[in-house]
């Protein structure tokens, strides 16, 4: 027989072979012991065991194959689906950063023309002055230079008449040449050097004014792009402090100076009138605004879920929170550490909160002014955040206007 031939040869069936201790066909599976057996085995050393038809135990067997196949190809099928989500991450992490890229070139190629170009006017203002300085300079020479020759006139003229043999004539012309010609009193007058003094001020204040507008333009963008991350936030009442009253949307909170009798929860702040969102977030980005409007006192930003809400609390990143504060009617500090004071141009009447999770950013904006108010960067969060209020307390009735979440309308 040929290779060939014997190659194409099927390999025999168990039910083919012969049990070498009863010389009987194979046609059962010990399922126990995982092994061929023939009918009288089960009898003998594999009578309590579990034995079946081996055509049941191999399409059984099969059909396991074949649904393992199927999850396989399943998993295949989801890891393929995943490679192409992240390459569609890639691609539009890469567009993306060619239009930030695109946009900054555009923003610092108009302040470099800006810069350039007010420094041109800098120079031009300067030099025209010196201009304008050397021209009168050079009219008072030339002016000047006029006496002297009208003078140099007369003097030669007086010095022939002085020396004159003839009587007659020097008794004649003695009156006109004795008296000098007629020229300016020259006793005050004097060029004075150009002031500068403030040129270069004003001019980068100019400068800066036009910054100022360039830079305003860039925050009332960049607050359009994260108000497109607004999510529907509520109060969770089970956290909020006994003192504080919350209304039936969710939306407002206030403190009331009064304890209500509430049931004791793991998750409700003990000492410091302060309430968490409903909402929590473990990636992404996310962004909400909140009324601060008539109030003397707040703070507020995320807090991440394990924080201690049973203790004195100290708003800070290390302790879970990132938060901005007011305090004594009119003074703003970031909660990092140490305190930031936040030098504002204006009081805040709705603050904007985002949060970049992966990118460890949480950012707070003046909405109405469009203006960045602060940062925490190179944040690292690990676990759950949730958007926090602390509306402190009443002070009979100085500090009674809630909290109130508002719904984002996209700025113009």
């Amino acid at each position: 027989m040929s290779a060939a031939s014997c190659s194409e040869q099927q390999a025999p069936k168990p039910e083919d072979k012969m049990c070498m201790k009863h010389d009987k066909p194979l046609e059962l599976f010990c399922k126990t012991d995982q092994t061929f057996v023939c009918m009288l085995c089960t009898y003998s050393d594999h009578k309590t065991h579990d034995a079946v038809p081996l055509k049941e135990e191999y399409e059984g067997k099969k059909a396991e194959l074949g649904k393992t196949e199927a999850e396989i190809q399943e998993m295949i099928q989801k890891r393929r689906l995943k490679i192409q989500e992240i390459k569609q991450s890639v691609d539009l992490s890469e567009e993306a950063a060619d239009r930030e890229k695109a946009e900054g070139v555009q923003v610092f190629t108009a302040l470099k023309e800006s810069v350039e170009r007010s420094l041109n006017e800098l120079i031009e203002t300067i030099e025209e002055k010196q201009r304008t300085t050397e021209k009168q300079a050079e009219d008072f020479i030339k002016e000047l230079e006029q006496e002297i020759s009208e003078l140099k006139k007369r003097s030669s003229e007086v010095e022939k008449l002085s020396h004159s043999a003839d009587h007659l004539h020097l008794l004649q012309n003695f009156p006109f040449l004795k008296a000098a010609p007629p020229t300016k009193d020259w006793t005050e007058v004097s060029v004075h050097p150009p002031s500068y003094k403030g040129t270069v001020v004003r001019a980068v204040a100019q400068l800066d004014e036009m910054l100022s507008k360039q830079m305003t333009k860039l925050l009332e963008a960049e607050l359009k792009r994260v108000q497109q991350y607004a999510v529907d936030v509520t109060l969770d009442p089970d956290t909020a402090h006994r003192k504080l009253i919350l209304s039936d949307d969710g939306k407002q909170v206030y403190d009331s100076d009064v304890e209500k009798d509430l049931p004791e929860k793991s998750e409700r702040f003990l000492v410091y009138t302060n309430v968490l969102g409903k909402q929590s977030f473990s990636s992404g980005r996310f962004y909400f605004e909140v009324q601060v409007k008539g109030k003397t006192k707040w703070n507020l930003g995320v807090a991440r879920e394990s924080v201690d809400r049973k203790v004195l609390m100290e708003l800070k990143p290390e302790k879970g929170y990132w938060a901005i504060l007011l305090t004594n009617g009119n003074e703003y500090f970031a909660c990092n550490n140490p305190l930031v004071d936040l030098s504002l141009k204006s009081p805040p009447q709705k603050v904007g909160v985002f949060v970049d999770y992966e990118e460890g950013l949480v950012s707070f904006y003046d909405v109405d002014a469009a203006a960045l108010i602060y940062s925490f960067t190179g944040c690292s969060f690990t676990e759950k955040l949730y958007p926090y209020f602390g509306p402190c307390v009443n002070d009979r009735g100085k500090n009674s206007a809630p909290l109130i979440i508002c719904p984002v309308n996209q700025t113009e």
